[in-house]
């Protein structure tokens, strides 16, 4: 009996944290990360004017995390009812954008890393991977490499059709589940892990470099601010989306024929993969603080113009 209640208590949490936890939290995320991606976009698209390779590859990653952003209506309606109502075509297009934000992402910030790194060492902007040239071409190489990485996941997708709605089902719930495990677990390896580790290499590079200047030059620059936005970076990325990846991964093995007689520990699975979901998305929501602490001049042109449109209020009043 007992054994009974806990597995009850499972499928309950499963349908319960799909239906509140997901539209809540997808919902938090809408409000506070458009709000912060709009500033960002509008403060590039109006004022920025010395464009450099930072920029770029910041200015993509608003671009990318305000696409998904713009999804999430849709999703939290759809967990909050229970029903898909926007059809195939809505389903696996929302889905994409879903799954080409997190890793486009994941490689925009480390292509920052490097460019951190760099201008760290060639302040002047001398070499050749800080040209805004090349900023571009890595922009949009990013841009079809996460596509085709992707691809797959359009084909793996099943939404359930019937006469009065679609089920909408996310990634790791579709699809055969060894093939699919497959799949995931490359995708985890060539999308996550390895620009994972590349960007804590840069990132403890820079660490390095400033300890080593710091002990060279008597310097009254303070290096803490530096570490510690070093240190941020790669703890939020690190614990934002690897519960995710492992859950996503186990969530799928789950579904395979050796788990079938045990299905309160696939809903228990199914439960904490939900959890993890949009804690991995809450970068959409962090990002815009990148921004404003590494842009090259982000922080004083954003601002200059809050003080402008201030000075412009207090204008109009008189």
């Amino acid at each position: 009996p007992q054994e009974n209640t806990s597995c009850s208590n499972w499928l309950v949490a499963e349908v319960v944290l799909k239906k509140y936890y997901l539209s809540i939290m997808y919902g938090i995320e809408f409000v506070v990360g458009l709000l912060g991606n709009i500033t960002v976009v509008l403060a590039y698209v109006l004022h920025m004017k010395d464009w450099k390779s930072c920029n770029i590859y910041l200015f993509n990653l608003s671009l990318s995390d305000l696409a998904f952003l713009c999804t999430l209506p849709m999703l939290v309606r759809s967990y909050a009812s229970g029903s898909w109502t926007y059809g195939v075509a809505l389903c696996k297009s929302n889905r994409y954008i879903l799954h080409a934000n997190m890793y486009t992402s994941i490689l925009f910030l480390t292509f920052i890393s490097i460019d951190r790194y760099l201008l760290m060492k060639y302040p002047f902007r001398e070499h050749f991977l800080q040209k805004k040239e090349l900023a571009i071409v890595a922009s949009a190489a990013i841009w079809i490499l996460v596509t085709l990485e992707i691809v797959p996941i359009l084909l793996i997708l099943d939404p359930i059709i019937t006469e009065n709605s679609t089920a909408c089902r996310d990634y790791a719930s579709s699809g055969d589940p060894k093939s699919n495990l497959c799949y995931s677990l490359l995708l985890t390896f060539l999308g996550f892990i390895i620009p994972l580790l590349v960007m804590c290499f840069f990132y403890l590079k820079i660490a390095f470099f400033l300890k080593h200047r710091n002990q060279e030059i008597s310097s009254t620059l303070p290096l803490e601010k530096p570490l510690t936005l070093i240190i941020m970076a790669m703890v939020i990325f690190s614990v934002l989306l690897t519960p995710y990846h492992v859950m996503r991964n186990v969530r799928i093995a789950s579904r395979m024929d050796f788990w079938d007689e045990t299905p309160c520990e696939r809903a228990a699975v199914h439960a904490f993969y939900i959890i993890t979901r949009p804690i991995a998305f809450l970068n959409s929501v962090i990002n815009p603080v990148f921004y404003f602490l590494i842009g090259d001049n982000f922080r004083e042109m954003l601002l200059n113009s809050v003080r402008h449109l201030f000075q412009s209020i207090k204008s109009f009043r008189r």
